[in-house]
């Protein structure tokens, strides 16, 4: 069977998209899924995602990990699939959708995408790091030097050794001045660093606030692949109305026999 398919990225994160509203993709076959984002034998990408049809929202997104396994909320990807939305003609400005942690909206104006992340009720902080889960779950570290640090050595032996086969996604923090941050992820499911993790970004950005080393609700975050702002209200029960912000845009498409 041929396999239109849709390449995105959001800040270097990138997807493959494919319209599933026939319902006819093989979602059963991980092997078939992890050679799609293999990056020397397939398409090549941090993940696949399936738009398809619900009765009770625009669409829904079906996520999976490079691994081919099914995956949790992908920020970076639920914006890609908002703008492959527009694309196909099925919203305009605005959208609402459903993932796997449940109902999300999102904003287009041009080639940004802004998509309104779940609440965040508890952030966990130890000594040395927090852990929290922003549809994802998220182990935020400070260190120092990032630039030269081994985010695959370190993010790995914490991924397995800290949080078992589960496992949690790592990020590892640099402060970039007042409000904006330097952030390296370290992504499971893909069990390496990605250019941009959109879950990650937000889960910094709360940890930070939440840690006292950033003020207010707006915070510009810097990745490997590009800049993110992430915007949030703090109350009583936690951050509310957290919105992830940046740029998605189609790579290219093609068929694949």
């Amino acid at each position: 069977m041929d396999l239109n398919f849709y390449k995105y990225q959001a800040t270097g994160n990138d997807f493959i998209l494919v319209d599933n509203r026939d319902g006819k993709f093989p979602v059963d076959d991980a092997d078939r899924i992890s050679g799609l984002c293999h990056r020397r034998f397939g398409i090549g990408a941090d993940g696949l995602i399936l738009l398809e049809d619900t009765p009770a929202a625009d669409f829904r997104m079906v996520y999976f990990n490079a691994d081919g396994k099914p995956g949790s909320m992908c920020g970076n990807g639920g914006r890609c699939i908002t703008a492959f939305a527009r694309y196909l003609g099925i919203i305009k400005d605005s959208c609402e959708f459903f993932a796997s942690d449940g109902r999300h909206i999102a904003k287009l104006n041009g080639d940004k995408v802004s998509l309104r992340m779940g609440d965040v009720s508890e952030i966990k902080k130890k000594p040395k790091y927090c852990f929290l889960d922003t549809g994802s779950p998220h182990h935020v570290q400070v260190v120092k030097n990032l630039e030269n640090f081994e985010v695959d050595r370190e993010g790995r032996r914490l991924r397995f050794g800290l949080y078992g086969e589960g496992g949690s996604n790592i990020n590892f923090v640099e402060p970039d001045g007042p409000g904006e941050f330097f952030v390296r992820t370290y992504e499971r499911g893909v069990e390496a660093e990605t250019y941009s993790c959109g879950t990650g970004v937000t889960a910094v950005a709360l940890a930070m606030e939440h840690t006292g080393r950033s003020k207010g609700g707006t915070t510009r975050i810097r990745t490997r692949g590009g800049s993110l702002e992430v915007t949030f209200s703090k109350g009583e029960n936690g951050y509310t109305d957290i919105w992830l912000t940046g740029p998605a845009k189609q790579v290219f498409k093609g068929v694949l026999s």
